[in-house]
């Protein structure tokens, strides 16, 4: 596998990006939707995101509409419910598919890094997350239920971390 930083995604006008420009942050990589029963979890992502940016924290939203059909909306529509209902200010990318023939590359690689309960490859749900160490490997993987704040004793760790 890559490290996370090897990979360029794209972001939510559609421009490419390289991770590589987070090279020594500790990166929150999370598959969200704008309508589902997890979306107020935004609130604490960008909670997340404020209070450790400043020591390296970068949290990056990746929706996806394989779940329910919960993220429909178009890249305009997506930053603009992020905007007005959570005031979102890390980075939305490029809507993705985190399962199956065309999944993404980037979250295929993290789902074989980081099983999931019972080693199980597959995203379950929406707002699955994803902790990457400073050096660009995957720390540990979080279900859906656990919610951002929950993270808060890893987060401060691997942000320790050099």
């Amino acid at each position: 596998m890559k490290k996370i930083t090897e990979y360029t995604v794209k972001n939510l006008i559609d421009e490419p990006e390289s991770l590589a420009q987070y090279a020594g942050d500790v990166m929150l990589l999370v598959n969200t939707a704008s309508a589902c029963g997890f979306t107020p979890q935004y609130a604490e992502l960008q909670k997340l995101h404020e209070q450790y940016a400043v020591q390296g924290l970068r949290v990056l939203a990746f929706p996806c509409n394989q779940f329910g059909k919960q993220e429909k909306g178009s890249a305009a529509e997506i930053g603009a419910f992020c905007d007005k209902n959570f005031s979102v200010s890390f980075p939305v990318m490029a809507k993705i598919e985190v399962n199956g023939a065309h999944a993404d590359p980037l979250w295929r690689d993290l789902k074989n890094a980081a099983p999931g309960l019972l080693g199980t490859k597959s995203i379950k749900w929406n707002f699955t997350k994803f902790l990457v160490a400073r050096d660009g490997t995957t720390v540990t993987r979080y279900a859906p239920k656990t919610t951002p704040m929950a993270m808060v004793a890893d987060i401060e760790a691997a942000l320790l971390q050099n």
